[in-house]
C-alpha cells in the first residue's frame, strides 16, 4: 500500500515506524528538514520537506497515485485542508485527519464529504478519555479493549500473589471457571513474552493478557488478583480541556459500566484557567488552584484519601513527578500520560501503576484503517509492540485459508493466537473461545493476538480470500 503521511511529529513518526516494517511504501512530508532527515536515517521511507497545503508539494510527494493520506500535523486546520486537497485534486481514496478539537465531532457534515472530505477523523484525546473510563471501571486491569461491539474483552492484568491462579498452571483457569468463556493468550514476564502452554505456571508480577466474554470479565480478573474496591475519589491534573471532558464523562455515566458517585478534584495552576473552568465545570468537580508537582499542594488536596490520581499535562516529566509524589503521599493508584516511549517503558509497572500515551491512542485508531482485509477493530498493545485484531472471515473452504478449518489446523505465525471467535449478530451473537477444535465459519469475527507488528503481513495474507471467490 502506498501511504502518504503529513506531519513528522510524535504521532507521524510513530505511524511511519509502525507501518514501514510491513512492506508499505511510505512517504512523509514535514516542513522541518531535521525531522525528515532523522526519519530517513532510521527507516526505509521517502521524505519530502515542504508545506503540504501546497498542491505542488503534495504532487512531489506522489499524491497522484497514493492509496492513503494520513494528516497528523499539530494543526487541525492544516490537517483538514490537506484531506480536502487530497480528495479534490488527487482523488486519494482514503483520507484520515487527526483532529484535536473535540467540538468538531458534533459537526460530521463539516468533516465529511460535504466539508473537508475526510473519510475518517481520529480524535486521540477522546479515545484516551474513553479508555481511561474503562480503566476506572476495572481498577484491577492495566489495559481493557473491547471487540464485537462489546461482546468480548481483552484484558491485561498484573498477577498478584495470593490470587487463585497465581502459582498454578494456565489450565486451572478452566477448572476454576468451567462455564466461563475465557482464554489466556499471552504472558509477559519481566517484559519478555513467554511461550505458553496449558502447563505454564502463572507467577506474581506477570502481565497476563486474557480474552473473555465481557459479561464475565470481573470473574476472570479475580483469578489473577483479588477484587479491588471501586474507584470513588479521583484527582485530575493537567490539560484543562482533557480533565474537564473526563470529569463530565464520568459524572454523566457515559461509556461507563458502573454508576459510581465519583468525587472529583481538578488541580490547575493557572489562575485565569481556574476562573474559566469554574464557569464551565458546574457540579462535575471541585477546582483547586495549585501545581500538581508540589508536595504541599498535593497534601492540601487530600491526596491520601485519593483512590486514583491521573496526570495528563503535556509535559511528560511533570506527569511522572506528580504521579510519583501522589503515590508517595498515599494515593491508591496512579496513571500518568507519558508520550516519550523510552519514559513510558521505564515507568510502566513502577510506582506509577499505568502509563498512557496519546500517540498510542492515535496509533490504535489508525491501525484499523491501515490494516488490509476486513478488520473490524484493531488495538495497539504494550505501547505498540503487539496488536490485537478483530478480522471478519470471508469465503469458504476452497477460497479461504481459515474458513471451514479447525483452529488447531490453521498455520498461524509463531506466537500468534486466535483467542476468540464472535459468531452471529445482536441477540444471537455467541462468543466462542479459540480452542483447537473450534471451526471457523464464514462471517465469523476472529480475534487474533499478534505479539509483534512484523507478523501483521502474514496474518493479513492468512485471511485474504482468493480472487476466484469474487
Amino acid at each position: 500500500m502506498k501511504i502518504l503521511i503529513v506531519g513528522a511529529g510524535r504521532i507521524g513518526s510513530s505511524v511511519a515506524e509502525s507501518l514501514v516494517s510491513e512492506a508499505n511504501d511510505i512517504t512523509v512530508v514535514d516542513q522541518d528538514a531535521e525531522r525528515i532527515s532523522s526519519l530517513q536515517s532510521r527507516f526505509d521511507l521517502r521524505g519530502v520537506v515542504g508545506n503540504a497545503t501546497s498542491p505542488q508539494v503534495l504532487t512531489d510527494a506522489g499524491a497522484a497515485d497514493t492509496d492513503m493520506l494520513i494528516a497528523v500535523t499539530s494543526s487541525d486546520e492544516t490537517n483538514l485542508v490537506i484531506t480536502m486537497l487530497g480528495a479534490r485534486i488527487f482523488n486519494i481514496p482514503t483520507r484520515i485527519a487527526r483532529v484535536r478539537n473535540n467540538e468538531l465531532r458534533d459537526y460530521p457534515r463539516i468533516l465529511g464529504e460535504e466539508g473537508f472530505e475526510a473519510t475518517s477523523v481520529i480524535l486521540p484525546e477522546q479515545a484516551l478519555v474513553s479508555y481511561l473510563i474503562k480503566l476506572i471501571d476495572f481498577p484491577e486491569a492495566i489495559q481493557v479493549q473491547e471487540f464485537g461491539e462489546g461482546l468480548a474483552s481483552l484484558i491485561a492484568v498484573r498477577a498478584k500473589a495470593g490470587s487463585p491462579l497465581v502459582g498454578r498452571p494456565i489450565r486451572d483457569l478452566y477448572t476454576h471457571l468451567p462455564q466461563v468463556p475465557a482464554r489466556i493468550v499471552a504472558i509477559f514476564r519481566r517484559n519478555r513474552r513467554l511461550e505458553i502452554s496449558a502447563s505454564t505456571l502463572v507467577e506474581a508480577g506477570d502481565e497476563v493478557i486474557c480474552l473473555c466474554d465481557s459479561r464475565h470479565a470481573r470473574q476472570v480478573m479475580s483469578e489473577l488478583r483479588h477484587r479491588e474496591k471501586p474507584v470513588r475519589n479521583i484527582v485530575l491534573a493537567g490539560k484543562p480541556s482533557f480533565t474537564l471532558n473526563l470529569a463530565r464523562m464520568l459524572k454523566s455515566g457515559v461509556n461507563s459500566e458502573a454508576m459510581q458517585d465519583y468525587n472529583i478534584r481538578i488541580l490547575e495552576n493557572d489562575r485565569s484557567v481556574v476562573k474559566r473552568l469554574s464557569r464551565e465545570i458546574g457540579d462535575n468537580a471541585i477546582l483547586i488552584e495549585g501545581d500538581f508537582t508540589d508536595e504541599d499542594v498535593l497534601e492540601a488536596t487530600g491526596i491520601e484519601t485519593c483512590d486514583l490520581f491521573i496526570a495528563v499535562s503535556e509535559n511528560d516529566e511533570n506527569n511522572i513527578l506528580g504521579a510519583l509524589l501522589a503515590k508517595k503521599l498515599g494515593a491508591g493508584k496512579t496513571i500518568a500520560l507519558i508520550n516519550r516511549k523510552v519514559y513510558g517503558d521505564l515507568m510502566q509497572g513502577s510506582q506509577i501503576d499505568i502509563t498512557l500515551s496519546t500517540t498510542t491512542a492515535a496509533l490504535g485508531e489508525l491501525i484499523r484503517h491501515v490494516r488490509r482485509g476486513d478488520v473490524a477493530a484493531a488495538y495497539s498493545l504494550r505501547r505498540g509492540a503487539a496488536e490485537a485484531l478483530e478480522i471478519v472471515a470471508h469465503g469458504d473452504r476452497h477460497s479461504s485459508k481459515v474458513v471451514g478449518r479447525r483452529i488447531g489446523n490453521i498455520s498461524l505465525p509463531e506466537g500468534c493466537a486466535i483467542g476468540a471467535v464472535i459468531r452471529g449478530t445482536d441477540d444471537d451473537a455467541l462468543v466462542l473461545m479459540g480452542n483447537k477444535d473450534t471451526v471457523i465459519e464464514a462471517e465469523d469475527h476472529v480475534i487474533v493476538f499478534v505479539p509483534s507488528k512484523k507478523l501483521i503481513p502474514k496474518i493479513e495474507r492468512l485471511f485474504t480470500v482468493n480472487v476466484g471467490f469474487f
